[in-house]
């Protein structure tokens, strides 16, 4: 069984948290930064990542795992293929060619929807493909990050009525 510890460990291992003057996807300034889309392209710790999401769910419940597009779509994927759930992955936005389509995958109407991300500082980017699958037809039953760095984003989610669930919290890093 994977722990908790042994993925904190990887990312340290990896060179994940890296301190320094930083702007964040929120715009937010930062003196430290979380280097997931590095974490992600390695494949011990994505399949680290996807057994402890895996762990946490009742399999009977989920229909499908989903990921905001770009560094949710390798977490998202890895946990389809450990849990065997279907995977759907959400645009930013739609796009003006192909099928034009926000979300790529099968989404059937009262799907129960698991969404995963690798990073939360405010949550928004992951509410905002919350609110596309939940507008498409989905039912968002769970939401997972890999790490919180605990400046709102759990706090934005049980506004929405969703519990936001880190495998890690940034102030683990500093154990």
């Amino acid at each position: 069984m994977v722990s908790k510890e042994y993925l904190i460990n990887l990312l340290k291992d990896n060179d994940v948290f890296l301190e320094g003057d930083f702007t964040l996807s929120s715009g937010k300034k930062s003196n430290y930064y979380i280097n997931m889309k590095k974490a992600i392209t390695e494949p011990e710790i994505l399949s680290a990542i996807s057994k402890l999401i895996t762990s946490k769910l009742d399999l009977e419940e989920v229909d499908k795992v989903a990921g905001p597009a770009l560094g949710a779509v390798p977490i998202a994927t890895a946990v389809s293929l450990e849990s065997r759930i279907p995977l759907l992955m959400i645009r930013k936005e739609k796009k003006g060619y192909g099928t034009s389509k926000l979300i790529e995958g099968e989404l059937n109407e009262g799907d129960n929807v698991i969404v995963v991300e690798d990073v939360s500082t405010t949550g928004g980017s992951l509410l905002k493909a919350i609110k596309a699958i939940n507008d498409n037809g989905g039912n968002v039953t769970r939401a997972f990050v890999v790490v919180d760095r605990q400046e709102g984003a759990i706090e934005a989610f049980e506004k929405e009525g969703i519990e936001l669930e880190p495998l890690i919290n940034v102030n683990e890093f500093f154990d």
